[in-house]
């Protein structure tokens, strides 16, 4: 099979991925194998490939965004069937058994196994994954469309409600890429009134396109203090900007599996009871209820489609904030990646 696969972590613009031609794996006893037709890229990708996360796992194949359709099922799978199309997101496994999995926490699970991570990922043409830990994907989706669906969407949907997003409240989204553009729909679904906090002239026209009642800069003001604020840039910087802007009382939400330290800052800033967390991945129950969600409304998802040999070139320009809505790689079709 086609892969881009990543033997040592390298910044983006040294190409750290390289084209390779794999045997298609095998599934074990309670896995299915994918015929992958797209993967969508992410900036925890990019964290992988550059060395921001330290490696568990080298060589690996990056992606944990990927839709295709089931091909063979393990000897103890009994679904989803074959001929099933799914989608593979970052949690791959968890172990079911402690603490935190038994208190429907398996985003917190010490054991937990991540896609493109600690097993191999979708920047190829096949995966193997457990069947349990897949999603069905909404038939009105395009599988294009699907993808960003599985980590942009599912984290960022979870970030708003440990944001405290409701009806009626003034979200501030902080960066506006592939999760934020999803985010903010279902925050306008939620009846919540969207400002929108990013440096990118294409960023703020896809966002006030989406119906975002204020547009600006990560230190413009607002014309309301904000009751809730997702952080998606992975900058210790914005989360200052962000808490500036948070009225008493507030919440924000940090959604970057990896940030680059948040500067000493003012106590006045937390001080009046304000509230900051992180998000820490995700949970299969989010997945499945952001992906019913995300078709009822339905959520628009803006895209580029890149062939799978061009991973790199994504990565790139993913890091340079040069994709507006998500990169998605077409691994169906990219006869020539291997080679």
């Amino acid at each position: 099979m086609n892969a881009m696969r990543l033997h040592h972590p390298a910044p983006a613009d040294q190409d750290p991925l390289r084209a390779e031609e794999l045997p298609v794996p095998e599934p074990g006893p309670d896995e299915v194998r994918i015929r992958l037709e797209v993967c969508a890229v992410c900036h925890t990708d990019l964290h992988v490939t550059e060395g921001d996360l330290p490696p568990h796992r080298l060589p690996l194949i990056p992606g944990h965004q990927a839709v295709g359709i089931v091909e063979r099922m393990g000897s103890a799978a009994s679904a989803p069937a074959v001929g099933t199309r799914v989608g593979v997101g970052w949690l791959s496994r968890a172990c079911g058994r402690c603490e935190h999995c038994r208190r429907g926490q398996e985003n917190l699970c010490e054991s937990a196994v991540f896609t493109g991570y600690d097993v191999d990922g979708g920047y190829a043409q096949y995966v193997v994954a457990p069947a349990g830990f897949v999603y069905a994907i909404p038939e009105r989706f395009s599988v294009q469309e699907a993808a960003p669906l599985l980590c942009a969407g599912i984290i960022g949907y979870r970030s708003l409600r440990l944001a405290g997003a409701a009806a009626g409240s003034r979200l501030g989204l902080f960066g506006f890429g592939a999760s934020a553009h999803l985010a903010l729909q279902v925050a306008r679904h939620w009846g919540c009134e969207v400002y929108v906090f990013t440096r990118s002239p294409g960023h703020r026209v896809l966002a006030e396109d989406l119906g975002a009642a204020w547009v600006g800069g990560p230190q413009d003001a607002p014309p309301e203090a904000l009751d809730a604020a997702v952080v998606f840039a992975p900058s210790g910087r914005v989360v200052i900007d962000a808490l500036a802007r948070l009225r008493r009382g507030g919440t924000l939400a940090i959604n970057a599996v990896h940030l680059d330290g948040i500067p000493a800052f003012d106590y006045a800033l937390l001080y009046g009871e304000r509230t900051v967390r992180s998000v820490s991945n995700s949970t299969r129950a989010d997945g499945r209820e952001f992906l019913a969600l995300a078709a009822a409304i339905p959520v628009r998802v803006a895209t580029e489609l890149l062939p799978l040999r061009d991973a790199n070139t994504a990565l790139r320009r993913l890091k340079r904030g040069e994709i507006t809505g998500a990169a998605v790689l077409d691994v169906a079709g990219d006869e020539g990646a291997g080679r």
